[in-house]
């Protein structure tokens, strides 16, 4: 009988680097469910959160591509943390019925480990914690995050500060971490693939 795959939450701050650990891991054969990509897809053109979106914030948060307006949303929620509630109100129960179709299926493909990269475990409490063995934690000091999300999407250091406001604090996220990458300034991606690779060997990938 083949033994459950280990499963290991992955988080990070915006521009940690987490999307490359995650990655890696895939490289040696782990399935990374991706909570913040399924969340996008629930809002994309046809989702499935789109019309609970509509009759909740009005049709004109929806774009003329048929996809969510994101600027405007984000504008709504980072305005009221009643909007914010509503929006996640909609789209968890989506991503959260996703996630358990993925992780069904990786168990049925005999994965040995489950990645699951969550941008706001920290956030979400007991909630995350008690599904996974262990929380990893991509850390990285702030200015690196906001150099790195400018060189990315060109967004204002303003908007990349209110971002970083709204997620977890970074001692807040390293007291939740069983285990910490460093991928801060002066971290070359060599040095991250390393600590990688030395983990996913730890844990028989």
């Amino acid at each position: 009988m083949q033994a459950p795959p280990f499963l290991l939450g992955l988080t990070g701050g915006i521009g940690s680097g987490k999307s490359t650990v995650s990655a890696i891991f895939a490289e040696r054969g782990a399935a990374v469910i991706d909570a913040d990509a399924i969340s996008r897809a629930t809002t994309a053109a046809g989702g499935s959160a789109l019309p609970a979106i509509a009759a909740a914030f009005g049709p004109q948060l929806i774009g003329r591509d048929g996809a969510l307006d994101r600027a405007a949303m984000r504008a709504l929620v980072f305005q009221d943390a009643g909007h914010r509630a509503r929006l996640e109100a909609i789209v968890h129960p989506l991503v959260a019925q996703e996630t358990d179709r993925q992780t069904r299926q990786a168990v049925v493909e005999g994965r040995p480990m489950i990645v699951f990269d969550v941008p706001l475990l920290v956030e979400s409490g007991a909630r995350w914690r008690s599904r996974v063995d262990r929380v990893l934690v991509v850390d990285c000091d702030p200015d690196t995050q906001i150099a790195r999300v400018q060189a990315r999407n060109g967004l204002p250091r303003e908007e990349v500060e209110r971002v970083l406001r709204a997620q977890a604090a970074r001692a807040e996220r390293l007291s939740a971490a069983d285990i910490v990458v460093a991928n801060g300034n002066g971290v070359t991606l060599h040095a991250l693939q390393q600590q990688v690779r030395e983990l996913a060997t730890r844990f028989g990938l």
